[in-house]
């Protein structure tokens, strides 16, 4: 078996943190993707590459197993499948879009045995530990090959990611039409079955789209919930009153409670983003206030603050 060093595949260091691996593999794919290096062979094996190592480097699980286990592969054999995988962040997809979008869930070997020559190391290491970590002697049924998967990085706004949108892609001169459900994230894995480039034998394999939501200067999001802020005057934040807040779906009135203190946060459920899998749920909305203080009072104003001032003492 031939042991792959997947950080020297990425070009990355052993304790590199999850968003500097992220940005080798992102790097790496768009330079070497088959789209961009139509007929290159070597092109190809090394996109290839790239896929195996972040599938394994931009798992923690798999990371420190790979880091525990290093050369000492020979002693893993394959079998099994493990079956601890975390499906929650795929989606899939018809080639051509389309209504149907479902998550699946799947058989960890179904995903990624078709990739089409994944190394020995990483189907001993990750297709051949038992539960328990004892090996097993286990005889196989041969079936056909699949076609290779490709993956492609793809990024959405803010405001696509709450609606929902769609990319029209070219692959190996086939327009596809590839819709983004509402609610993905970063690290959302949009699956097009049959909308990857043709392998050897003709059959096209799937391509999975890796989004990457692009930052919004007025919202912050954790999850499904998001935050932003709202600025009011001195006398809204003591009398109480409305004012107009952004939400991720448009511009509301916010009420604004009496006595309201800088910094205070007003909930708004269900104005956050849409669940992935339950687009009509969404998160809340939690808006911080900023009180801003006059700066120019004119002389009745003046006399006014004094006189509220000397009624404290």
């Amino acid at each position: 078996m031939e042991y792959k060093d997947y950080y020297k595949t990425l070009g990355v260091e052993r304790n590199a943190s999850e968003d500097e691996i992220k940005r080798a593999y992102r790097k790496l794919a768009m330079q070497y993707h088959p789209d961009r290096n139509p007929g290159n062979k070597e092109a190809e094996e090394r996109f290839k590459e790239i896929n195996e190592a972040h599938e394994v480097l931009s798992d923690p699980q798999k990371r420190a197993r790979f880091d525990q286990l290093g050369e000492s592969y020979s002693q893993w054999q394959r079998q099994g499948a493990p079956g601890n995988f975390n499906w929650d962040d795929w989606v899939t997809q018809s080639p051509g879009g389309g209504p149907r979008v479902q998550y699946q869930y799947g058989d960890f070997e179904d995903l990624f045995g078709g990739m089409g020559g994944f190394s020995d190391f990483f189907s001993s290491i990750f297709g051949g530990m038992p539960a328990g970590g004892r090996t097993r002697t286990q005889t196989r049924t041969a079936r056909p090959s699949r076609p290779r998967a490709y993956e492609q990085p793809i990024t959405i706004s803010f405001d696509e990611a709450y609606r929902g949108t769609e990319r029209i892609i070219q692959v190996d001169g086939r327009r596809l039409e590839v819709k983004i459900p509402a609610g993905a994230k970063n690290g959302t894995k949009v699956r097009v079955a049959g909308g990857g480039p043709a392998g050897p034998d003709g059959r096209p394999g799937d391509l999975y789209l890796v989004v990457d939501v692009s930052a919004d200067p007025r919202f912050e999001r954790k999850g499904d919930d998001v935050y932003s802020e709202v600025t009011i005057d001195l006398f809204t934040a003591v009398l109480g009153g409305q004012a107009p807040v952004q939400t991720p779906g448009g511009t509301v009135m916010l009420t604004i409670p009496a006595g309201t203190q800088p910094g205070q946060t007003i909930r708004l459920a269900g104005r956050g983003m849409p669940h992935l899998r339950e687009p009509k749920r969404h998160g809340d909305l939690y808006v911080r206030a900023r009180v801003q203080l006059p700066r120019n009072l004119s002389p009745e104003q003046r006399a006014l603050f004094e006189q509220l001032r000397n009624s404290q003492r």
